[in-house]
């Protein structure tokens, strides 16, 4: 027992050791509680269920399709090649643009593997400035939203009031809103992120959601009023005026610029879809009914995100119907979209040598090469269903008839990208320009021990893994102010965003060596301090 006990101990200490040589900061983001300090690629406990998803291929990979975990849902992708067409051995069909062996050598794919290395990041990381110790959650806050933005959304809003009176009645009672009153109107509709209370509009109720000591600063009416006249962009632009998203796009420009401002990435990020669903609490205990009303989101949200801390640094918002520019459907159903979402994404980065991890969408030879072009490395995980698998040999694309050792690896390359075929209860593929194929990695598990694989299917699992914990804790700090109109959820939820980044940074600032808030104390602060209310220590 006490061998075991030893033997629990050294594979948890070499797993943390590995995990802190992928640079992966910790808990930057994490909440203070016994889940904020585990690793979320490796287990680490007995009940842990955070294995890296990579490993989470079912054992009747032939027999069922994928079930995945509603915490990630769309980076469990596994496939045995059967798409294509027969799925038997090496010589079966391939997906769609896959090359034949005769045709994978005259490209120059070949089974002789070379060291690849990356070279160092030329960027600095971490936050721009330098914030004091005494600086507020609103301080943050404002590095993203500040007093300026507030004031458009007080003029806009005020001429949005204005025409609509003139053409359908004046209304009573009404007056222009105030900067003051802005930042309450915000402060009150956070706070559902805080209290996760499904409409802003219980704060004045006497049910549970009640809160009396925040209701006191704005009547219900007034809230109201604010609420139907609120606006970012009053009236269409003479210009552009089929852009779906004008009522929104200057404030994403302008938060945009604020990411960019105000926190530099490590040298790897990630490019991906957040969880934007609907909160889970809410969908197991609503009524069929209450589900029917909600209507699906009519936009897509892509972001690019640092992988040491969580930091979102860019956003790209497209409708998915729609004519202009940002609509999705003339790109609709085409390998197209996701290399136009990832080129979008990644026009920051090009010449500093970043490492960035995609998926199954992404993942291509024709943007890896063009990336690779622009100094930017990457590491996706490959799929013969999602994937656009143009240009790459059928062999390592298609299952062997031969069973495979768990572990087990096979490897391709072509000038530096290397083709990875791995095994773990599924087949996996990789493709890569960002790690070397001579070098070997490890996935280290509490109840199976150590699983061989290459470097680079180690590091995308830890850096993805840990995203996909990060997303965790962030959907429970959604707005859950949930509007009709396609531009106000977009609003919302980029404010959201604009939080937790702003609870990034506080946690890597001095400010956080003196109140070492929680992110719902943060968010708590946050809201205080947006309603001017004189005591804005969070209630415990």
């Amino acid at each position: 027992m006490a061998e075991c006990g030893r033997k629990a101990l050294s594979l948890l200490e070499a797993a943390r050791s590995r995990y802190e040589s992928l640079q992966i900061s910790d808990d930057v983001f994490g909440e203070s509680g016994d889940d904020s300090s585990d690793n979320p690629f490796y287990s680490t406990s007995g009940d842990s269920d955070s294995d890296n998803y990579i490993a989470e291929a079912g054992e009747d990979e032939q027999q069922h399709p994928p079930q995945h975990h509603h915490h990630h849902p769309k980076r469990s992708d596994r496939d045995c090649g059967h798409s294509g067409g027969a799925g038997g051995g090496s010589g079966g069909a391939g997906p769609p643009g896959s090359l034949s062996r005769s045709q994978a050598e005259e490209e120059g794919w070949m089974e002789t593997l070379q060291d690849v290395t990356v070279p160092p990041y030329k960027d600095t990381y971490g936050p721009t400035q330098k914030m004091p110790e005494a600086a507020t959650a609103l301080d943050f806050f404002q590095l993203f939203v500040p007093d300026n933005c507030i004031q458009n959304m007080v003029s806009q809003t005020n001429m949005y009031a204005k025409k609509f009176q003139e053409r359908f009645g004046s209304e009573e009672g009404w007056c222009p809103v105030t900067a003051h009153e802005m930042k309450a109107f915000l402060g009150f509709v956070i706070s559902t992120s805080v209290h996760r209370c499904e409409s802003v509009l219980s704060i004045w109720s006497s049910g549970f959601f009640s809160n009396r000591s925040i209701a006191l600063k704005m009547s219900q009416s007034r809230f109201e009023k604010i609420l139907k006249y609120f606006h970012i962009v009053a009236f269409r632009p003479s210009q552009g005026s089929n852009q779906g998203l004008y009522k929104i796009q200057p404030f994403l420009d302008s938060l945009q610029q604020a990411f960019s401002c105000t926190f530099r990435p490590s040298q790897t990020q990630v490019l991906h879809e957040p969880l934007i669903d609907e909160d889970p609490v809410f969908i197991t205990t609503c009524t069929e009914r209450e589900l029917r009303k909600r209507k699906k989101r009519k936009f897509s949200l892509w972001v690019r995100q640092c992988t040491s801390t969580g930091f979102i640094c860019q956003i790209s918002v497209h409708l998915k119907d729609g004519q202009g520019t940002d609509g999705l459907a003339t790109l609709k159903n085409k390998p197209q979209l996701h290399s136009l979402v990832a080129k979008q994404l990644c026009q920051n980065i090009s010449g500093k040598n970043a490492i960035i991890f995609t998926g199954p969408s992404i993942t291509s030879l024709s943007l890896f090469s063009k990336f690779s072009k622009q100094d930017i490395y990457c590491c996706g995980l490959l799929s013969t269903r999602k994937s656009d698998c143009t240009g790459l040999p059928q062999s390592m694309l298609v299952c062997s008839s031969t069973p495979a050792q768990r572990g087990q690896s096979r490897v391709m390359m072509k000038g530096s990208m290397s083709l990875i075929s791995w095994y773990n209860k599924g087949h996996f593929r990789f493709l890569s320009n960002a790690y070397s194929p001579t070098k070997q990695g490890l996935i280290i598990k509490r109840k199976s021990g150590e699983i061989p694989c290459p470097l680079a299917v180690e590091a995308f699992a830890a850096h993805l893994s840990y995203i996909c914990k990060y997303d965790d804790k962030y959907s429970k700090y959604f707005i859950f102010h949930k509007p009709n109109k396609t531009w106000q959820q977009v609003f919302w939820l980029s404010i959201s965003i604009a939080i937790n980044n702003a609870y990034i940074l506080y946690k890597m600032s001095d400010a956080y060596t003196v109140k070492r808030y929680s992110r719902a104390q943060f968010g708590e602060r946050l809201v205080r301090e947006l309603l001017d209310l004189d005591d804005c220590s969070p209630t415990q």
